[in-house]
């Protein structure tokens, strides 16, 4: 029988270093723009204008277009080219601006980069006070789905003997997944410009759904192997159970990937950060069940042993 299980060291050593790779990226993006992920107007408050110019004009349209939101006093702008070249679509995203404002700045866009179809501009305002209410609330129901898996685990397992490891090793695996994620943001926020959004909190609400799937079903087989393999060490009843559930998790992980992958090659730029966001949380998840939160339950077992033992010499 293949023993994952003895082999976690390795394990851990790649979770150290793709963790400690992530926050290298984060501490990256913090010195360049001042925060660990680039954020969008849906939690700091702005506008943002969509807009779709004549094909027939000529010229550098990304440097002209930032100059005249630089004239306008919006040094901050962001400009970013949004799906294929001929479709001439560019999304801008400043500060706050007043109505007044954007008649001017239309006005200096027709004259200086080429007539704007009227009938497509899109144009959202977000008010600071609602972006901050919003980043609380992001933050508040990571915590409250978090204290909610262990609670449900805890319930669920409280049968087994020390049931509260199972919820804590669970939230391990799933604080891997979030850094692994964010990590992945980061560097897609100096890579290609991606900001943090409202579907950017969606996906890592996902990310947590994902995170307790796996590990479920291999702690439930656990469950049921401790009281049928009473002459078997701990760690080789463990190691069982994840052999027993790998092909279901692999197989119902990949059938998910496909899809995202196929979305993300043939669907529009606007969903492409969200499923990108969703199918590497769902690798590091896969990876974490695995190799990280089972693994650590054998860790925590044989640390409790050892102090059992020594308490007995003592």
């Amino acid at each position: 029988m293949f023993n994952i299980v003895e082999k976690r060291r390795w394990f851990f050593v790649i979770a150290a270093i793709t963790m400690l790779l992530s926050v290298a990226v984060m501490l990256v993006s913090t010195a360049r723009f001042g925060q660990p992920m680039r954020i969008g107007i849906d939690f700091t408050g702005g506008s943002i204008f969509v807009l779709q110019f004549d094909p027939s004009a000529e010229g550098e349209r990304e440097e002209i277009i930032r100059s005249v939101f630089v004239d306008y006093g919006l040094e901050g702008a962001i400009v970013q080219q949004l799906g294929d070249p001929e479709e001439h679509r560019w999304q801008i995203r400043t500060r706050e601006v007043t109505a007044d404002e954007v008649n001017d700045i239309l006005g200096a866009l027709d004259e200086q980069v080429g007539q704007i179809d009227r009938d497509a501009i899109t144009f959202d305002t977000v008010e600071p006070t609602v972006g901050g209410e919003v980043a609380r609330a992001a933050g508040l129901a990571i915590l409250v789905a978090a204290v909610i898996i262990i609670l449900f685990i805890w319930f669920s397992f409280r049968r087994v003997p020390n049931a509260i490891r199972y919820g804590v090793c669970t939230i391990s695996g799933m604080l891997y997944n979030l850094i692994i994620s964010f990590g992945f943001y980061s560097l897609m926020g100096i890579v290609a410009g991606w900001e943090v959004d409202a579907l950017f909190l969606t996906a890592i609400l996902t990310v947590i759904g994902f995170s307790v799937q796996d590990v479920i079903v291999v702690f439930d087989r656990i469950r049921e192997n401790i009281p049928l393999r009473r002459s078997e060490p701990y760690e080789t009843v463990v190691n069982r159970s994840i052999l027993e559930t790998i092909h279901r998790s692999l197989a119902t992980e990949l059938n998910a990937m496909f899809v995202m992958v196929a979305i993300i090659l043939f669907g529009g730029a606007t969903i492409k950060p969200f499923i990108a966001t969703m199918l590497v949380g769902m690798l590091s998840e896969t990876f974490s069940a695995i190799f990280i939160a089972v693994p650590l339950l054998v860790v925590w077992e044989k640390a409790s042993e050892q102090r059992a033992k020594l308490q007995a010499r003592a």
